[in-house]
């Protein structure tokens, strides 16, 4: 794990609301589907990839 977990529950609630507001964007149009799912997913493996979960450039799971 590259982060400690306190630090990995903070960003995970981060996430969540970052999300949320992501979707929100996306329901009202201000989002294109393919944008706001480019977001996710870079966002998403960021948190992953604190966890020790995700690696660059590997073929992950």
């Amino acid at each position: 794990m590259k982060a400690s977990q306190d630090f990995i529950k903070q960003l995970e609630l981060l996430y969540e609301q970052y999300e949320k507001e992501v979707l929100e964007k996306l329901k009202v149009g201000i989002l294109k589907d393919t944008t706001a799912k480019t977001y996710l997913t870079h966002s998403n493996n960021f948190v992953r990839w604190c966890r020790n979960d995700f690696v660059p450039g590997d073929r992950n799971q």
